[in-house]
């Protein structure tokens, strides 16, 4: 049976669910004699995912301030079973082709699980992180990670200014007033100025969760031009989805994974408890893959099938991931009663998007600014 790292009891239930999540995403996507790049690696990357997946190489990128160098020297000083390098450069500010010259085209697995959202400050900091992980990337790979969801974090902000709004005009508030705080029993988010429309880039907030000494500042990461930037960049869009919903779509087999990182996580029958969607609930997935013109279109994370333990070996999950959920294209006979009018059909979604209204945790209850259909 696969061992699981050890997750201190004491640690803060966000650090533990999303460290969760990180286990459970890797798990899917990683597979024996990968090549993988961490963006924003940091001071502490996620050794023993690493060492779990069997993976053949390793390749670490993070600003200098990070403490990487520090990194390699505790990585090198272990034997193991894979290779790494690791580079001190800003992913979002640098193109890191001159530097990583034989490494171009060669990754199978670009994950970025921190730091996403602080390259949405500017397109062109986000223009370059999505060229980097496609330059990186080989054909068929996927560019994968976790960041802060903005549609449900700007909702809970609309709902804010909604309420100001039927306050102001009651009389019960001062004029003018936009409440730009949200707070929860896990966290509290401070966006900066008083501003009701969502901009595609540099939308600033303060997040600090109640374990935290001190706020992190993030920018708002605004899906369609994600998805935009990323095709330019050469990958295509797979999935975004909500983490609360990624794990109640798989829950059948994540249920004996999240045990593993400590108690008061899930209930007896393995659902999310209310600070546990609290705090998922804030976070998304996202899946990119760089097409290869001899496979099948990108997939959307697979729902592992029923009786799949989670602690299968990591090759079982390459397989679901790429082989088990290939889509079935199957013709349709009409009876005469449905046939179809004689009116052209609508043009077909852009490549990888399939049908929007299908899609779940793209831009959730957001304002009409947010829709695919401006953005793309």
């Amino acid at each position: 049976m696969t061992a699981y790292p050890a997750v201190p009891r004491t640690e803060s239930t966000h650090h533990r669910l999303i460290d969760f999540a990180k286990t459970a995403l890797t798990k899917i996507f990683l597979f024996p004699y990968a090549t993988v790049c961490e963006l924003y690696c940091g001071q502490v990357p996620d050794v023993e995912k690493f060492d779990e997946a069997l993976i053949g190489h390793y390749i670490g990128i993070d600003v200098g301030t990070s403490g990487i160098s520090q990194v390699r020297e505790a990585w090198e000083s272990q034997r193991k079973s894979y290779t790494s390098d690791f580079f001190e450069l800003d992913p979002c500010t640098e193109n890191l082709e001159p530097y990583l010259l034989d490494k171009a085209n060669t990754v199978d697995v670009v994950c970025c699980m921190h730091h996403l959202q602080i390259c949405f400050e500017s397109e062109e900091r986000a223009k370059i992180l999505l060229h980097n992980a496609s330059s990186l990337l080989k054909p068929g790979g996927y560019f994968i990670g976790i960041t802060p969801d903005s549609s449900m974090i700007w909702a809970k902000y609309q709902k804010n200014v909604e309420a100001a709004a039927y306050h102001n005009r009651s009389g019960a508030m001062k004029p003018n007033i936009v409440p730009n705080c949200i707070r929860s029993e896990s966290y509290m988010i401070t966006f900066e100025g008083e501003d009701e429309k969502f901009p595609l880039f540099g939308k600033k907030y303060q997040l600090k969760f109640a374990s935290d000494a001190s706020a992190e500042t993030h920018c708002l990461v605004h899906f369609p031009s994600f998805i935009r930037l990323a095709r330019d960049a050469g990958i295509e869009y797979v999935e975004i989805q909500n983490l609360t919903e990624f794990y109640d779509d798989n829950r059948a087999q994540l249920a004996s994974l999240i045990l593993k990182f400590g108690p008061n996580l899930v209930d007896p029958r393995g659902r999310l408890l209310p600070r546990s969607c609290d705090v998922l609930g804030l976070y998304t997935t996202f899946i990119f893959q760089k097409p290869d013109p001899d496979m099948a279109p990108p997939i959307t994370t697979p729902v592992l099938a029923e009786g799949t333990h989670i602690c299968d070996e990591a090759s079982l999950f390459y397989y679901q991931a790429v082989h088990y959920f290939q889509r079935d294209w199957q013709a349709t006979t009409w009876r005469d009663d449905e046939k179809p009018s004689m009116e052209p059909p609508p043009p077909p979604p852009p490549p990888g998007l399939g049908k929007i209204s299908d899609q779940k945790g793209i831009l959730g209850p957001g304002p009409p600014e947010l829709r695919f259909s401006e953005a793309l």
